[in-house]
């Protein structure tokens, strides 16, 4: 019996009562409203219920007395091996071990899909992360949003959202003329510009732009910088999609900012100008000291925000306008940003842009503001100088490591990891803990075919043992572990449950064999366990999975 199946049975067990008490119609009480809980104490259950209390004033029943209801039709489900009303009128529940033990084989059977629910299904979610300027190689900050977003990403569309990961490449501008200029002046031996790109990779891209368009040296000065920055620009975006690549991380959209400023088709307005004229038409674009703004202050922020300056120039506010309203245009109700520590000013303005553009901020639109991660011991670029690459991370601790460890806590703290303790093969490191158990499992399921150990018996009935109920009480617990960590936007929920799993799944391996001992015959019991082996493991894959994460069977 599955947490779903024993939810269900206590909806159809309080509707009925709700009628006999007289309080109304039976929609007043919806099954997602009949939730369930681990007990801390295994003693009182396998689960708990809070529900004769959560209803008992809108039935008009006493709860405990309601409670009393409940326990009694329990008492005739199949499955339900006892259930008992406790305090106030929580619902402990113990079921059968057959019924308990079931899980198991349904694990198994589901594979990759188990943990997957529908709490999101209809979600249509623009996901942007990461999103770093093309001016450079990601660094240690950008690791974390990468590890962070793509993550999320996983796990929404584990819960039923249709996810599109973007990344916003910031190819317009001042920034990208200096990013050229830098790159020119190193192809003529030059010192770096002011305002310019200063590292050992401008060199390096200077150097290659130059073996691929020796030409650039006969230019003149536009026409070589035009090259110098387009060329450079291509190869360092390239670099940096190589990098996330390697990172397991993945894109379904490349945004350049520079299709924004673009003329359309037939000399049609760029979308920024569309942009401003579609503000305009919702009411919330006015004229002042010859400069267009957005009345950004009836939405919470604390000043109007100018859109165009007198010198008809766009500031960076129009190019988040015509961004927002682009990804609603593709079909996006909801739009999730994952921003850097340092970008805290940008929620109003975004939250602002979302209401101006007709949307509800409070529904429509998340920003999720990620801080600082710092690496003990950790070395600034070579290339660049000045940061911690993430090339430079990957090849010291691996990918593994780096995402698992940094997916391992909630966006908005700030955490130092220890290198020393990720490179260990021991238990003190969290993603060494998780895949050794998953690695487990699998050696378990090569030694049981050489000894003849099958799962072509079931019988859950056998799994009686206490390390097995806490083993399948946990492997119950993981689709609501992902619709929850999806709601919540917090990946780590399934970093910590994964390693509650493995934690039980070694005390169960310590405790409970599933070959038979010396010259004993294998039983329905061993062909049983193995079906228990095989779904810790599947669920082990799985969660990891979720942290793009590698499942190694062996280490």
């Amino acid at each position: 019996m599955t947490p779903d199946d024993l939810s269900l049975a206590l909806y159809n067990i309080v509707l009925p009562l709700a009628e006999a008490a007289r309080a109304g119609s039976s929609d007043e009480i919806a099954r997602e409203d009949i939730t369930l809980e681990r007990p801390k104490n295994r003693d009182h259950g396998d689960w708990a219920s809070n529900l004769a209390m959560k209803f008992g004033k809108k039935l008009g029943v006493n709860p405990r007395e309601l409670a009393t209801s409940v326990v009694a039709a329990l008492g005739e489900i199949d499955g339900v091996a006892g259930a008992e009303v406790a305090g106030p009128g929580f619902i402990n529940i113990r079921l059968d071990a057959a019924a308990a033990g079931a899980l198991a084989q349904t694990i198994v059977e589901a594979g990759s899909t188990y943990g997957q629910g529908s709490s999101l299904d209809g979600e249509t979610i623009n996901l942007e992360f990461v999103s770093a300027n093309p001016t450079g190689p990601l660094h240690i900050g950008h690791t974390r949003w990468a590890a962070l977003g793509d993550s999320l990403g996983r796990v929404l569309r584990a819960a039923g959202a249709k996810v599109a990961n973007e990344y916003y490449i910031n190819d317009a501008g001042n920034q990208m003329d200096n990013f050229g200029a830098s790159i020119l002046a190193a192809i003529r031996g030059q010192e770096t510009p002011e305002n310019g790109y200063p590292g050992a990779y401008i060199t390096e891209l200077g150097a290659a732009v130059l073996a691929a368009h020796p030409e650039i040296t006969a230019l003149d000065d536009q026409a070589a910088l035009d090259l110098a920055r387009e060329a450079g620009y291509q190869l360092q975006l390239g670099e940096i999609r190589e990098s996330l690549a390697r990172f397991n991380v993945h894109f379904d959209v490349w945004f350049s900012e520079r299709t924004l400023h673009a003329e359309g088709e037939n000399g049609a307005p760029s979308a920024i100008d569309a942009s401003i004229d579609r503000l305009r038409e919702q009411g919330h674009v006015y004229d002042k000291d010859d400069a267009i703004w957005v009345r950004t202050t009836d939405f919470g922020d604390d000043k109007d925000r100018v859109i165009r300056r007198g010198n008809g120039v766009f500031t960076y506010f129009a190019a988040d306008a015509a961004y927002y309203l682009n990804k609603g245009d593709r079909g996006f109700q909801h739009k999730i940003y994952l921003l850097g520590a340092d970008h805290h000013g940008y929620v109003h303005r975004l939250k602002a842009v979302a209401g101006a553009a007709g949307d509800n901020p409070e529904r429509d639109i998340e920003v999720l503001i990620g801080q600082l991660v710092s690496i003990n011991g950790a070395r600034l670029s070579k290339r660049a100088g000045n940061i911690i690459e993430l090339n430079d991370l990957q090849a010291w601790l691996g990918t593994d490591a780096l995402r698992y460890s940094l997916a391992r806590y909630p966006a908005d703290s700030p955490i130092s990891l220890d290198p020393d303790l990720l490179k260990k093969r021991t238990n003190d490191n969290p993603v060494f803990y998780v895949q050794y158990a998953h690695a487990r499992t699998c050696a378990v399921a090569r030694n049981a075919a050489e000894s003849g150990v099958d799962r072509s018996t079931f019988a859950p009935e056998l799994l009686v043992h206490e390390s097995e109920s806490a083993l399948l009480g946990a492997l119950q617990e993981f689709p609501r572990i992902v619709a929850q960590a999806a709601t919540l936007r917090e990946p780590h929920r399934v970093a910590r449950y994964i390693e509650e799993v493995a934690s039980l799944y070694h005390r169960w391996y310590d405790a409970c064999r599933v070959l038979p001992f010396g010259d004993e015959a294998v039983g329905d019991l061993h062909r049983t366990r193995l079906w228990l082996n095989d779904a810790t493991g599947t669920v082990l894959r799985n969660g990891l999975d979720l942290l793009g994460v590698s499942a190694p069977e062996r280490m």
